[in-house]
C-alpha cells in the first residue's frame, strides 16, 4: 500500500474471524462514510435505507446534550487491502493500515453516523471527540447484510417506563418518579419496568402510565417544585377516594377482581385522571379535597351503563383511544360536579348523539 489510514487499534477474533477495534475522530466520519445517494435496490444494499427524519432528533441529542452524551460503537467491513501491524507491547494492540482505495461499508450505526455529522455543522468543535468504530474484513454483501442482521436482530428495545424511570433530562420523567414514590399506593402496585401487565400481576398500574397522565395535567408546561407539590397532593387524595384501591391495600378485593370487574386500573382511566387534574391546577380556587372526594360515590364497575362506549367497546374490551380518555374524564368530571369546557361539551354532544340519546 503506498498511501493508507492509519488506525491505532485492539485486535480481537470473533466466530474465528479477526476484527478491529478503532476510536476514530467524529470529524474523519464524513471522509469515512461519504452518502450514497443513488437508489439502490434493498437486495442489494448492506443494511436499511436511511430514514432521514431520525437523523435531526439524534443531532439535537447531541448538540443539547454536548457534555454528557453518549453512543455506542458504529460496525463497518473494510472492502479492500488493508495489514494490521502489531506493537511491541502486545500482538493485540498496533496500527491496521488501511488502503485509500479501499470503502469502508457501514453495517450498523448509519443514523448515528448521518446525524454526528449533522451535529458538526452546528457544534464543530465536537469533531476532536472519538466514536469507537468495530471494524471487520468484507466478505461480501451476504455477509454484510448478515451482520447487520445479526447485529439488530436480538435487540430488544427498552420499555418506556424503564425509559423514563432512568431518564434524568426528561423533567416530566423526574416529577413522574417522583409522584409515584409520594404516593404510598401508586408506588406499591407500580411496575416500574414494564409497561404491560399480566393478568396475574403483583402490579396494577405502569410508570408510563403515570408518565402519559401527568403530561396531561402539565399540558406541555414545563415542571418545577409548585406543579410537584400539587400533583402529590393530587394523587394522594384521589388515591384516598377510590374505595376498590383502598379495598386492595386492605385485601378485601384481590388484583385479579379489581382488574376483571373494575375499570380504575385501567390506563384509559389514569390518563383520564390526570385530565382532571389539568382543571384543579388551572383553578387553584376549586376545593380540590372535596370535589375528589365524590370519586368514593363513582361507579366504577366495568358493567355500569356510564362507561359504555366511553371505556367498555360492544364486545366487553377496553377502549384505549384518545377520544376514550376525553370521554372518560368527561363523566368523571360530571360525577365530581366539575363543569365542562365548551370543547368537553361538544365531544360530550357528539358522544350521546351517537348513542341516539
Amino acid at each position: 500500500m503506498d498511501f493508507a489510514y492509519k488506525f491505532p487499534v485492539v485486535r480481537g477474533i470473533q466466530a474465528g474471524r479477526e476484527y478491529y477495534i478503532a476510536m476514530v475522530p467524529l470529524r474523519m466520519l464524513e471522509k469515512m462514510f461519504p452518502s450514497e445517494n443513488e437508489y439502490v435496490p434493498p437486495e442489494y444494499r448492506a443494511q436499511r435505507k436511511l430514514n432521514e427524519s431520525r437523523i435531526p432528533v439524534i443531532s439535537r441529542y447531541i448538540t443539547e446534550n454536548k457534555n454528557t452524551y453518549v453512543f455506542s460503537a458504529l460496525a463497518a467491513s473494510i472492502d479492500g487491502e488493508f495489514e494490521f501491524i502489531s506493537s511491541n507491547e502486545s500482538p493485540d494492540t498496533g496500527i491496521l493500515e488501511v488502503s485509500l482505495d479501499a470503502r469502508f461499508l457501514i453495517n450498523d450505526g448509519q443514523h448515528r453516523k448521518a446525524a454526528i455529522i449533522d451535529a458538526l455543522n452546528e457544534k464543530p468543535e465536537l469533531g476532536n471527540e472519538t466514536i469507537s468504530v468495530v471494524l471487520y474484513e468484507d466478505a461480501g454483501l451476504l455477509r454484510s447484510q448478515q451482520i447487520f442482521t445479526d447485529l439488530n436482530k436480538h435487540a430488544v428495545k427498552t420499555s418506556n417506563s424503564i425509559a423514563e424511570l432512568y431518564d434524568s433530562r426528561d423533567s416530566v420523567a423526574v416529577i413522574t418518579r417522583s409522584v409515584v414514590s409520594s404516593v404510598a399506593f401508586l408506588n406499591e402496585y407500580t411496575d416500574k419496568e414494564k409497561d404491560n401487565l399480566g393478568k396475574y400481576s403483583s402490579n396494577l398500574f405502569t410508570l408510563n402510565t403515570f408518565y402519559s397522565s401527568i403530561k396531561r395535567t402539565i399540558e406541555g408546561n414545563a415542571p418545577d417544585i409548585m406543579m410537584q407539590k400539587f400533583l402529590n397532593k393530587f394523587w394522594n387524595c384521589v388515591a384516598e377516594n377510590i374505595i376498590q384501591w383502598n379495598e386492595v391495600s386492605k385485601k378485601e378485593i384481590s388484583k385479579v377482581d379489581l382488574r376483571e370487574n373494575y375499570i380504575v386500573t385501567q390506563g384509559v382511566v389514569i390518563q383520564a385522571l390526570g385530565q382532571v387534574g389539568a382543571y384543579f391546577y388551572k383553578n387553584p380556587d376549586v376545593d380540590m379535597n372535596k370535589k375528589l372526594k365524590a370519586l368514593r360515590k363513582i361507579n366504577w364497575k366495568r358493567s355500569a351503563p356510564i362507561w359504555k362506549y366511553r371505556v367498555i367497546r360492544a364486545d366487553g374490551k377496553i377502549l384505549t383511544s384518545n377520544k376514550a380518555i376525553f370521554l372518560t374524564a368527561n363523566q368523571i368530571k360530571k360525577e365530581i360536579g366539575i363543569s365542562l369546557t365548551p370543547d368537553e361539551e361538544r365531544k360530550e354532544k357528539q358522544y350521546l348523539e351517537s348513542l341516539n340519546i
